[in-house]
């Protein structure tokens, strides 16, 4: 659009002159409105352009003011007219407006009491206490390594989620990268390997490693211990995460679009230009849980002893329950895992994918915890939860059901300046930050955009820290279910503890397990991903 601005300059130049000396009558009625209303456009362009505070305004110039203007004077006109339906999208208005003033350090109290209907079915809150106490968000860290793990990480507990160079722009992963360093919080590559743009400020790396092998990859596509062995020893880079699946579209690769792909993308991930890089379904390096276990010991002790995981969203329940036993029968763990949940995703993903593959990241992180407890192995590793966390309240409830610590995604994009367009998959982003357009990221400025990030962090963690105080309670490690109340029926309420079965220490060992997870543990092996029983498919397998 600097280019449309070019023209418009240039338009109203040629109408002031060339009414001069086509059209003089014209002219001489006209020549100072026409100079006045063309000199207060170019201003407002002149100024649009120099700002740093605005993507939409650096890249739109004059045009872009009348997104702010509608979102003024009633923020619904812009939520239908400039981005579209939004009915069922991940984040609401009011959340939305959450994001973008705490990244923006506005003020972000709201007037006139609870902005929700506490008498819904499906209100949700957490119990307060008489004895409050004064919580140091200082404390809000968790130690992330297992017995095997010969550099653990102090991590923040809410970090960046994974987000590739590639799917986002340069200017982007700048940005959140810089955030990162400011506010002393992680951030995940994405599994698009790792750009100069991850490391040029220096803040702490989680090294995604998906399906492609993309930084570790042989030509052929199959893992190159050399090369991410070279990776992994960079001091920017605190842990290693190995992607199963995602929340936006598991069981099926990363997409990234041809038309997003630059040489400098395509050199860093070792792919040829010109076409679509679908990243494959499934991993080449193994296809039992024992071999994942040993995959990841093997990237452990390349790396020099880094805490490594891996992320997946859950799918099949046995294949989860296949891992933990192969956890119990090895003794290889891996010092976090990350679960994802199917309303996840930030990038491009089939229709059918993003909506109806994929269990919620909620119920997920339950089963998972439940899981890991009910082996007797949930305290040799950490546990991390994503999927649409955008406050305070939707950490609280991922850590008091099973999660030590968060990733964020798309309320990081919302801080970056993102509008919610959805032109994520056509490098189309106007705000310059999911697009490869070097047209549309120069609007993008990282010095000013790197500290809405941090922003965002800070003020999140800061009322988190403040709503565990209320709740008497003084470290995350001390939320339970029982804290968490919603409301189930017009005249009932119960705790998470009553709605979802919590299991105890080494409960599956001794044969304690409730009724759904039963089937899929008879199914589970640890020497395949397969129902090797040949059990009849059953509810929950």
């Amino acid at each position: 659009m600097r280019r449309e601005f070019v023209l418009l300059v240039c338009a109203i130049v040629a109408i002031y002159v060339g009414g001069y000396f086509f059209l003089p009558d014209i002219y001489h009625a006209a020549h100072t409105t026409i100079g006045v209303i063309g000199g207060i456009l170019i201003g407002i362009g002149l100024y649009d352009l120099l700002q740093t505070r605005h993507a939409i305004l650096r890249n739109f110039p004059v045009l872009g003011h009348f997104r702010y203007l509608l979102e003024r004077i009633r923020p619904e006109i812009q939520q239908y007219f400039i981005e579209g339906n939004t009915d069922g999208r991940p984040f609401s208005r009011e959340e939305r407006s959450l994001v973008y003033q705490r990244a923006k350090g506005e003020l972000d109290t709201v007037p006139f009491g609870t902005q929700q209907d506490v008498y819904q079915v499906g209100y949700q809150w957490v119990k307060h206490s008489i004895v409050a106490k004064h919580v140091d968000m200082a404390t809000m860290r968790v130690v992330i390594g297992g017995e095997d793990c010969k550099q653990p990480y102090s991590a923040s507990i809410l970090n960046i989620s994974a987000m590739s160079y590639g799917s986002l722009s340069g200017r982007a992963i700048e940005s959140l990268n810089g955030g990162a360093k400011d506010g002393n919080f992680a951030h995940n590559t994405g599994e698009g390997s790792i750009s100069r743009y991850h490391l040029k400020h220096g803040g702490d790396l989680i090294w995604q490693i998906g399906t492609g092998y993309f930084g570790c990859r042989n030509p052929d596509g199959t893992f190159n211990p050399e090369m991410f062995k070279t990776n992994a020893h960079r001091p920017e880079v605190k842990m290693i995460e190995l992607k199963i699946s995602q929340g936006a579209k598991p069981g099926h690769g990363g997409i990234l679009p041809a038309g997003k792909i630059t040489k400098e993308i395509a050199e860093i991930r070792g792919v040829p230009m010109g076409q679509d890089v679908i990243s494959p379904p499934s991993h080449s390096e193994f296809n039992t849980p024992i071999g994942l276990l040993e995959f990841i010991k093997r990237l452990r002790d390349l790396s020099g002893g880094k805490p490594v995981g891996f992320k997946l969203c859950i799918g099949k329940r046995r294949e989860f329950i296949s891992l933990c036993k192969a956890m119990v029968q090895t003794g290889i763990y891996p010092d976090y895992i990350s679960v994802d949940g199917g309303e996840g995703g930030t990038g491009a993903a089939p229709l059918e994918f993003s909506n109806h593959i994929g269990s919620p990241g909620l119920e997920s992180l339950i089963f998972v915890h439940n899981c890991l407890t009910g082996f007797g192995i949930r305290k040799k590793m950490k546990v991390m939860s994503s999927g649409k966390i955008a406050s305070s309240f939707d950490m609280m409830k991922r850590l008091a059901v099973g999660a030590d610590a968060c990733y964020a995604a798309r309320s990081m994009m919302l801080a970056l300046g993102c509008i919610q367009a959805l032109r994520c998959n056509s490098n189309h982003c106007p705000a310059g930050v999911a697009t490869n357009n070097p047209h549309l990221e120069a609007g993008l400025v990282v010095s000013h955009k790197r500290g809405r990030v941090a922003n965002f962090h800070r003020e999140t963690l800061r009322h988190f820290a403040e709503m565990l105080g209320a709740m008497g309670v003084t470290h995350p490690d001390h939320l339970r279910p029982w804290n968490l109340m919603v409301r189930t029926g017009p005249n009932e309420i119960k705790n998470f503890a009553q709605i979802f079965d919590f299991v105890d220490d080494g409960d599956f060992l001794k044969g304690k397990l409730p009724a759904d997870y039963l089937w899929p543990y008879e199914m589970a092996s640890a020497e395949s991903f397969e129902n090797l029983k040949k059990v009849s498919p059953v509810p929950f397998s």
